[in-house]
């Protein structure tokens, strides 16, 4: 049985035009509609035209936003020696080797990213089945298994972004907060956009951007029109 929408709810979805908006158009709407009492997470969720059950039209990269999602990530370094001190020294909110693998081993998750070593990787690659379920895997295609992890800590300490298809071939990443100025909230946005849209890969045939949607984390979908994002396409 479908739950019946909220008031609130119902209130804001009848504010949206069944219509395409440009994504300069849809932000300031999805920002005049919410109506949760706390600063909720603006979305953009993208259907593309690819088939993720075949490797060689997998979409996945990462992205730094201009302005960060307003929100700080608490960063796990698993490195040894004088990484430990760079990540440190970076803003490393946790760093260790062995004794971190084992402290996730025993349930300890209170980090919302986790960078390695490759000398650490051996380890590390015993937490797959608890760090890969919550995305937290460290991955070279990611830039969370480096050498350089200074550069890794601060990216992600300024609103680095990761994004991956679905197995339904649906992309969901956050772009900011609603509170943010409507001008920056566009400008991350687009580097998103940009980012999936340059990580098109070769294999897939067709319109690449097929549908896409911005939301508040409580708010109702605006549909974006994504002719402009599929013209970006070499």
């Amino acid at each position: 049985m479908s739950r019946k929408a909220g008031k609130k709810y119902s209130a804001a979805a009848a504010q949206v035009e069944r219509r395409p908006y440009p994504l300069e158009e849809a932000i300031p709407l999805v920002q005049k509609i919410k109506f949760a009492r706390f600063d909720e997470t603006v979305e953009i969720h993208m259907r593309l035209g690819v088939d993720p059950k075949h490797a060689d039209q997998m979409v996945r990269g990462t992205v730094v936003l201009p302005n960060g999602l307003g929100k700080e990530k608490r960063v796990l370094v698993i490195a040894s020696g004088e990484k430990l001190k760079e990540a440190e020294e970076a803003g490393a909110d946790f760093t260790g080797g062995e004794d971190a693998v084992a402290r996730i081993q025993q349930g300890w998750l209170d980090f919302d990213a986790v960078i390695a070593t490759p000398d650490m990787m051996r380890s590390v690659g015993k937490l797959g089945k608890v760090l890969g379920p919550r995305g937290l895997m460290p991955n070279p295609k990611t830039g969370t298994v480096t050498v350089d992890v200074a550069r890794a800590v601060k990216e992600i300490k300024a609103g680095k972004v990761e994004f991956r298809v679905d197995k339904t071939g649906v992309i969901h990443a956050p772009v900011g907060k609603v509170s943010f100025n409507t001008d920056k909230l566009v400008e991350n946005a687009q580097s998103l956009v940009q980012a999936v849209v340059k990580a098109k890969p070769a294999a897939a045939k067709g319109k690449y951007v097929r549908s896409a949607t911005l939301c508040s984390s409580m708010g109702p979908g605006v549909d974006l029109d994504v002719t402009a994002f599929n013209t970006r396409i070499a």
